[in-house]
């Protein structure tokens, strides 16, 4: 994986950003830095993006995202939810691998609290799905954001992104708790 090109599709997709309504998510964890691009916002009924982690070690994960999105409610919770695929790419020193994972999302909003959302998304792909080094993926990432201003949110949160290897157990590719935040263009 060229390190190059990381710097390139950031500024593709921040240049880009002011034609369509976009997000710029940004996150740390205690051992990862992750950034994700998504192209359209939550009244769009497509939902597509690109992101970048890094992680101690020298591992790098590669993420695009592509949804089919709308608002329902969930008892009486506005919620935005969406369901499509999530594929991941990744490369550590001595092995690599990734999968296309179906698996979905939904956000619900509070409406005593404006501002105030809860997120959750869940992401599995079986052996068939996968290729290089894993064999099987999950990814899983719970966050509680809340809006400051009109175009930007701040969040907390944990992300699990996990692999199995054939015979040989598994490797957490990035897991802990998260912060970040989100602007919104």
């Amino acid at each position: 994986m060229k390190a190059y090109r990381i710097p390139l599709i950031v500024a593709l997709g921040i240049a880009t950003a002011p034609a369509v309504a976009a997000e710029v998510d940004l996150s740390l964890t205690s051992e990862s830095v992750k950034g994700q691009f998504n192209a359209m916002n939550t009244s769009s009924e497509l939902q597509f993006g690109a992101g970048y982690t890094y992680h101690e070690g020298s591992r790098h994960i590669l993420n695009g995202d592509f949804y089919a999105q709308g608002r329902t409610a969930i008892g009486n919770l506005p919620t935005t939810a969406g369901i499509g695929l999530r594929g991941i790419g990744w490369d550590d020193d001595a092995v690599d691998g990734g999968a296309v994972m179906p698996g979905g999302f939904a956000t619900l909003n509070i409406p005593r609290v404006p501002g105030l959302s809860f997120t959750g998304r869940l992401h599995f792909a079986p052996s068939i799905l996968s290729f290089g080094d894993s064999d099987r993926m999950t990814s899983l990432e719970l966050r509680t954001s809340y809006r400051i201003i009109r175009n930007a949110e701040v969040f907390a949160g944990y992300r699990y992104l996990n692999t199995d290897f054939e015979g040989a157990g598994d490797l957490n590719l990035d897991e802990g708790i998260l912060a970040g935040m989100k602007l919104l263009f």
